[in-house]
């Protein structure tokens, strides 16, 4: 097993230097490098050697550094797809509950106006929740929900079987699962193809019993048909951990409507995030060393 030379930054952490080290590798400049941890920047990398073989990128979501031009097909690149799916997952049901059983209104009211909560509150018991995306973070969702007694309409790109989900749909006949599902979470990637996924017509198609929550990226909705449908009560209500566009200005609707549950890209906290790319990173030096297939590796035609 090889010792790979191995540069981490712009960032230094002492904590992921210790993973390489336990994995087999070894720090060195990055003039030295053939694989390059990212730690830390939003789309900046600093010029790479052709010795760079292999790089890894230190999020699940890696359309900045897709924008920014500096991924190639002259190396392997890997994102943390997969690392934080429980984190992230966790999170999503969460919100859904929130909007379901009527917390994140219950908390606005500041009052006992327990009649009021009495006309918004229901229940994932009996619903069918459909998961767009439905990859590392999708999936991870499906036992939860299952618990709570809701079945689980899947989409994915191919749309091969999910474990868990009734039904799985291929990415092509995703407008389907709108008038299907009861609720909806997103969970895709932010790609050209899923700009706007949800607009006014798969609004309406959920119907005023539904809620769409959203921990994918905010480009996946259609804002202003959004706020529209929750103003004219068109769907139940939103769960927002991403927004579009992000952060949330001052001011935007999004943060006084009552139907409305907004939260500040928090359902993958640094507390929970550090661990688990520290586990991606011991895990994918040591397949780099072995010349095993690496996780989470980039498409880099499809953008993910």
């Amino acid at each position: 097993m090889a010792s790979p030379a191995v540069f981490i930054g712009p960032q230094e952490n002492p904590s992921l230097t210790e993973a390489v080290q336990r994995a087999g590798g070894t720090i060195v400049p990055l003039a030295e490098a053939e694989a390059v941890i990212v730690n830390g920047g939003h789309g900046d990398l600093p010029e790479l050697s052709e010795k760079v073989r292999w790089v890894q990128l230190p999020s699940a979501g890696i359309e900045s550094w897709f924008a920014s031009g500096v991924i190639d097909d002259s190396r392997t690149w890997t994102s943390a797809a997969g690392a934080y799916s429980h984190s992230v997952a966790e999170g999503a049901v969460a919100l859904l509950l929130a909007g379901v059983r009527g917390i994140g209104r219950a908390a606005r009211l500041q009052s006992w106006d327990s009649e009021t909560l009495d006309t918004v509150q229901g229940t994932l018991r009996g619903s069918t929740i459909a998961i767009v995306g439905a990859g590392g973070i999708g999936s991870a969702m499906i036992p939860a929900f299952l618990g709570l007694g809701a079945r689980v309409l899947a989409v994915t790109r191919r749309g091969l079987p999910v474990e868990g989900a009734y039904e799985t749909l291929p990415a092509d006949r995703v407008s389907e699962v709108f008038a299907k599902a009861d609720h909806v979470v997103l969970a895709a990637p932010a790609t050209a193809e899923t700009k706007a996924l949800v607009g006014a017509a798969e609004l309406a198609a959920l119907g005023p019993q539904g809620w769409l929550v959203n921990i994918a990226r905010g480009s996946l909705v259609d804002t202003d048909a959004l706020v529209e449908a929750l103003a004219a009560g068109t769907i139940a209500g939103a769960a927002l951990d991403v927004t579009d566009p992000e952060p949330l200005p001052d001011g935007h609707p999004l943060w006084t409507t009552p139907n409305a549950i907004v939260t500040p890209h928090s359902t993958n906290p640094s507390v929970l995030r550090v661990g688990a790319f520290i586990e991606r990173i011991e895990e994918n030096v040591r397949r780099f060393g072995a010349g095993e297939e690496l996780l989470g590796l980039v498409d880099v035609t499809r953008g993910y």
